[in-house]
């Protein structure tokens, strides 16, 4: 295993899949979980079902995590098991709580998949492929295709390096965290934002550790280079998960401006040019899928 490999094993093992409060674990505070934005997120966690099939024996979820999230249930609920795969030991315990027998656990590095070729039904992978080395992205894609079943298809989410829309959004943003900084040193109110955007309380033991403790290794590949290298060896459509950041929704949507709605706007555009936004935004679906049984 290569010393970044057991980084990232090390840090989710150790601190990400550890809870922090109340079914909420450390590495929620890469997600933005207030309740303004709770139902955009929501409905973009229940994009990647419309792409599976809706049934079958095996869905792999390959780097599951605990399945932090009650919307990725929703992925497996009609297979007969979900094969939870993850380099985290500590990661397929907290899964196992969830889903108990519905659920196969396999400690497994997803570059080097240890399954035989059209053993799954229906792939998800959310946020997985840029913990590893730079040289074993593609790899990792066609392990993907390669386990993938004919007539199925595979769903990967990731975030591109850098994002179009948010550059544009960056002057906003920064803005807005002035602004609502300077407010905060007026009103004598320094405590920042508890992980994920949670808006219950933590311990000041937990508070602290959290501020102390970093995230892990990540690497991402641009557009070009997933249609280029990605696209050569596969069927690659690119349509949107989601196209702003956790910085922009805390940054840019609050409930006294009416955040909700705007966000059911940006919902609305963004079905209306999935394409556009999976490009430009910040969070693109890639879909991987396999053609007819020979």
């Amino acid at each position: 295993m290569t010393e970044i490999k057991q980084e990232v094993r090390k840090f989710y093992d150790q601190v990400g899949w550890q809870m922090v409060s109340d079914e909420v674990y450390q590495n929620a505070r890469y997600e933005d979980l207030r309740p303004v934005s709770r139902e955009y997120i929501h409905r973009c966690h229940l994009r990647v079902s419309r792409h599976l099939n809706p049934s079958g024996e095996l869905l792999l979820d390959a780097g599951s995590g605990p399945i932090q999230y009650p919307e990725y249930l929703e992925y497996s609920k009609e297979y007969r098991y979900r094969v939870c795969a993850d380099i985290s030991i500590t990661a397929l315990r907290e899964a196992r709580k969830r889903i108990a027998d519905h659920g196969m656990y396999v400690v497994c590095d997803i570059a080097n998949l240890p399954f035989r070729k059209g053993a799954f039904g229906g792939i998800v992978s959310l946020h997985t492929i840029h913990h590893l080395p730079e040289g074993e992205h593609l790899q990792a894609y066609q392990e993907l295709y390669r386990v993938l079943e004919p007539e199925s298809s595979a769903v990967v989410v990731n975030g591109w390096p850098s994002s179009s829309l948010m550059n544009l959004a960056d002057p906003l943003i920064r803005t807005s965290n002035r602004v609502r900084g300077l407010i905060r040193r007026l009103s004598g109110n320094q405590r920042p934002s508890p992980p994920g955007g949670n808006e219950k309380p933590q311990t000041p033991a937990a508070d602290q550790k959290d501020r102390n403790q970093k995230g892990t290794f990540t690497e991402r590949h641009d557009v070009d280079w997933l249609k280029e290298q990605v696209g050569a060896s596969m069927p690659v459509n690119i349509l949107v998960w989601r196209s702003v950041s956790v910085r922009f929704l805390r940054s840019l949507i609050h409930p006294h401006v009416g955040g909700r709605y705007w966000l059911r706007l940006l919902f609305w555009l963004e079905e209306r040019f999935p394409h556009f936004f999976g490009e430009q935004g910040q969070y693109p679906l890639v879909i991987l899928t396999k053609g007819d049984r020979p």
